[in-house]
């Protein structure tokens, strides 16, 4: 059976970026372009219409900017929540930060190659999440910055300790298999401990995960088991 292509909707206020994606897109043979949207609000109508796999979003776009419909699209609390791959070329904190918090799968510079592209769609397509590795360390920095939520013992009181050592090993930037290497285990315990922790904390993905875990103050750049992975 010929499996379904992934659909995408791409939302940028220019028509020749959107024109640029598009051509990219749907020279492969297993994407397809559902729609365009010129800015926010018109991404947020064309998305609840066509229902698509991956959205792009641009971040600076008049009516309703990209951080502002990706919440509206993937935020807490958003229903059906659809998966939104933010692409840039303000490569500055506050947008990835923001477009995270918003509920984005990924962040992806405007400047990445064809490939990069492509392979970010699939790759959010899949249910995995997506930073570019030109702004992982800015947002480190920033939730460092930041520091602990001041919410951050009761957020970590609904985990068991467990669940709390998987939840630090997903923000050092281990895979499943190499948790259950780290903690001696089985990788399908692993996979139970790493869906229970995400509900009980409402997280969709990874991505989410290393945020939180930022947040809580659980694990900080530089900190010894970071540096060891």
């Amino acid at each position: 059976m010929t499996q379904s292509p992934i659909r995408v909707v791409i939302a940028d206020d220019q028509p020749v970026v959107r024109a640029g994606f598009a051509a990219i897109l749907d020279a492969q043979p297993d994407i397809e372009v559902r729609g365009e949207a010129a800015n926010g609000r018109e991404a947020v109508e064309v998305v609840r219409r066509v229902r698509p796999d991956v959205v792009l979003m641009d971040v600076r776009m008049p009516e309703m900017d990209g951080i502002a419909a990706t919440a509206a699209l993937a935020g807490p609390g958003v229903a059906d929540r659809v998966r939104v791959l933010v692409l840039t070329t303000f490569d500055l904190d506050e947008h990835v930060y923001d477009a995270l918090r918003a509920g984005a799968s990924g962040f992806l510079l405007k400047d990445a190659t064809r490939v990069q592209l492509v392979d970010a769609v699939r790759t959010i397509a899949a249910g995995d999440a997506l930073l570019a590795p030109s702004v992982t360390r800015r947002l480190l920095d920033r939730l460092t910055d930041v520091g602990p939520r001041p919410d951050a013992t009761s957020a970590l009181a609904v985990l068991t300790d467990r669940e709390r050592d998987v939840l630090e090993l997903i923000a050092s930037g281990l895979s499943n298999a190499e948790i259950a290497s780290e903690l001696i285990i089985g990788e399908a315990t692993v996979k139970t401990h790493v869906n229970r922790l995400f509900a009980k904390l409402g997280l969709r993905d990874r991505v989410q995960a290393v945020i939180l875990a930022y947040e809580l103050g659980l694990i900080v750049p530089g900190d010894r088991r970071a540096d060891e992975r």
